[in-house]
């Protein structure tokens, strides 16, 4: 029996390092996992996720999963893939990659590599959004880097959402917490918002989590986990 078709499913940027890195992450994810993985977006460029799932042949099972390579729910996971998996049965969609405790190995992965100081004041630094379910995905993800980190956590966004990453790098200055101040990327890929966080005034900025081997464990499990349903 052949396996469904994973959709590996990203936002979407204006910026070729970030397409290429997208890129990367879904090549690693056909040579690791030996399935069928078609890329697909969200908002920006093409291929659109509607055409993408529209070209896959319907069947009686599962045909494909959609696996959002997005850290947070949110309008684009519970609007956008929900709407273009509504009318095909045969297409189901998984939950976003975030909150998982693996993401935040990869984050304090990048702060060792960054010699950030363990006392150090971190601001997770997200994409943000409006949609409160998202927010409450990267509140949880803050509260796991909590569990494992051994100064304070704020939370900054790149837009959208208050603080931004620049007033939360401000605040841990204004509020005493002595010492070196880090952002720790919560982005999947390199681009404008990348860009913000090196922007900051923090005194390190870790780069974005993709590529990495752990990234390709959580979509498969995501796949996984729809297909066990």
């Amino acid at each position: 029996m052949t396996s469904p078709i994973l959709i590996a499913c990203a936002h979407g940027t204006r910026s070729e390092e970030g397409r290429a890195t997208i890129r990367t992450v879904i090549g690693q994810l056909r040579e690791a996992t030996g399935l069928d993985v078609r890329e697909a977006y969200v908002d920006v460029h093409g291929p659109e996720l509607p055409d993408v799932v529209g070209g896959i042949d319907a069947a009686d099972g599962v045909s494909a999963v959609v696996v959002p390579l997005l850290l947070a729910g949110g309008y684009h996971v519970y609007v956008d893939i929900a709407n273009a998996v509504e009318a095909r049965p045969d297409v189901r969609a998984a939950h976003a990659l975030g909150p998982d405790p693996r993401l935040l190995d990869i984050v304090h992965q990048r702060l060792e590599e960054q010699g950030v100081p363990e006392d150090a004041t971190v601001v997770l630094a997200a994409a943000g959004s409006s949609d409160p379910r998202s927010q409450a995905d990267t509140a949880a993800a803050a509260e796991l880097l909590r569990e494992r980190w051994g100064g304070p956590v704020r939370v900054g966004f790149a837009a959208g959402p208050k603080p931004s990453v620049a007033d939360a790098v401000a605040e841990a200055r204004v509020n005493g917490e002595d010492g070196v101040v880090a952002v720790a990327s919560y982005l999947l890929a390199p681009g404008l918002f990348q860009r913000r966080l090196e922007e900051a005034g923090a005194d390190y900025v870790t780069g974005p989590l993709a590529p990495h081997p752990m990234l390709l464990e959580i979509v498969a499990d995501r796949f996984a986990d729809v297909l066990d349903t």
